[in-house]
């Protein structure tokens, strides 16, 4: 048997996404998997799917939502099974992971990839806590995955930036001095790597972090890197716990009177992650241990430790860095 077939096969879902090529990037940097990518027909001549084969990783043309024979196809011979499909497509994954379970697969790491917290506040949320518990009544193996808050969404906007979420990178919730946790998305594979080789994680929540601090901090970052100072902090909008719940009931006003758009679901889940983290202050490392996560920087000291200010000199060097806000496909 050749060295690399004697490799652990890691299948990855949702790999063309942000998240999903960070984790393959991760994946290919280590030297340590055979990797595989699940694209949908549709998706195959897409150019990061052709740069995906160019590094190696096989492309297997499928779908999450295939029937059960096909997923049997598309999970031949994985070890290793990594989700990070659509937030849309979160229950999806129950039938995959049944059939994971039936083939054979040695762990799987559903689609988590946020901040951690308690169970009935965020809709979303608790459809993945729902995930996890469907994993845990099936008996497989697994690892849970969250990952803070991207750095890439936790710096305000430059003047020169132009797009739709704008104004909420000015935004301050609460007080602003809950601290919260934030990782860079581009080394979030650089941890996968790691923790899915590493039986200490088997059957265990971890969180992935880089760094801690404030969002008044965060913005005092901003306006000091940016170069814009005053400017910028003459931006700021200060939003309270009142205004922010009131969001929330617009947007599932709307979505029960069958406004089902992109803005009205962010009206409601991207308001309540704010409220989980600013005004619960539930994304922190204090919080993330309270319920029972193994901390990536701990298992992990070797990796360099990388702060937003770190980040933010290749933010605000960008020409746009509103790019990561773009809509995903």
């Amino acid at each position: 048997m050749s060295s690399n077939a004697s490799k652990p096969l890691v299948l990855v879902l949702g790999a063309t996404g942000y998240t999903g090529r960070s984790v393959v990037q991760g994946l290919l940097t280590s030297g340590n998997f055979r990797i595989a990518a699940l694209v949908r027909p549709g998706s195959v001549d897409k150019p990061q799917v052709q740069q995906f084969r160019g590094s190696g990783v096989e492309i297997r043309v499928g779908d999450v939502k295939d029937s059960a024979e096909r997923l049997r196809q598309h999970l031949d011979g994985v070890d290793i099974l990594i989700s990070a499909v659509s937030a849309w497509i979160i229950e999806d994954q129950k039938e995959v992971f049944r059939v994971a379970k039936e083939v054979g697969v040695q762990r799987v790491v559903p689609c988590d990839w946020a901040t951690p917290g308690a169970k009935g506040l965020r809709e979303l949320h608790d459809l993945k806590l729902g995930v996890r518990q469907f994993v845990q009544d099936l008996g497989i193996p697994y690892t849970f995955l969250d990952v803070g808050w991207w750095m890439q969404i936790s710096l305000p906007l430059p003047k020169r930036s132009d797009m739709y979420m704008k104004t909420k990178t000015h935004q301050i919730y609460g007080d602003g001095r809950s601290r919260f946790l934030v990782t860079d998305l581009h080394h979030i594979g650089t941890y996968v790597a790691r923790i899915v080789a590493d039986p200490r994680t088997l059957n265990r929540a971890v969180i992935i972090w880089e760094d801690e601090l404030t969002q008044l901090g965060a913005h005092e970052i901003g306006e000091r890197v940016s170069g814009e100072g005053d400017e910028m902090k003459a931006q700021r909008i200060h939003v309270d716990e009142k205004q922010l719940l009131e969001w929330v009931a617009e947007g599932k006003d709307e979505l029960a009177r069958g406004i089902d758009s992109l803005e009205t679901r962010l009206k409601v889940h991207w308001n309540m992650y704010m409220y989980s983290m600013h005004i619960l202050r539930e994304n922190t490392l204090e919080n993330a241990r309270r319920l029972e996560y193994m901390d990536a920087r701990e298992l992990y000291p070797d990796i360099p430790r990388h702060t937003l200010e770190d980040y933010a000199q290749e933010f605000y060097a960008m020409s746009d860095p509103s790019v990561v806000y773009a809509r995903e496909e």
